[in-house]
């Protein structure tokens, strides 16, 4: 594979088990838009409080909890971001898409935001736990 490692099984995901969110990356992001979005655009199974923008993009191994999770590649992002999950609409100016490929845009391509993670131990995560950054 790519990213993770050989043998590395995925059940019922886009890619990777997990993904990772900051409070503080959507709250950046929708400084920047016209009409703010919810954490929900983006289907993070984690979003975590707290920290400065985008600083999820460098974590390489963390502990929540009683779990060890590897970062194993940033998210990129598809035109789903541009759907509100209330309604079911897409934003007809593609946004926030739009607005992420003015800042978050890579060189070899593709727009990021949040961490794609695989858990490398198994336990229990709770609302509240703190963020152990093993391998910044």
């Amino acid at each position: 594979p790519d990213y993770g490692n050989p043998g590395d099984e995925v059940s019922f995901a886009d890619g990777f088990p997990m993904l990772l969110i900051t409070e503080a990356s959507l709250n950046d992001l929708n400084t920047r838009l016209e009409h703010p979005v919810s954490m929900r655009r983006f289907r993070p199974n984690l979003v975590v409080d707290g920290d400065r923008p985008y600083a999820e993009d460098n974590w390489h191994r963390i502990r929540i909890g009683e779990v060890e999770f590897e970062g194993v590649k940033n998210c990129s992002r598809c035109i789903f971001t541009t759907i509100d999950p209330d309604t079911g609409i897409k934003n007809p100016a593609t946004e926030p898409l739009r607005t992420l490929s003015q800042y978050r845009r890579r060189p070899e391509g593709g727009v990021y935001f949040g961490q794609n993670l695989i858990p490398r131990s198994g336990g229990k995560v709770r609302v509240g736990d703190k963020i152990e950054l093993i391998d910044p």
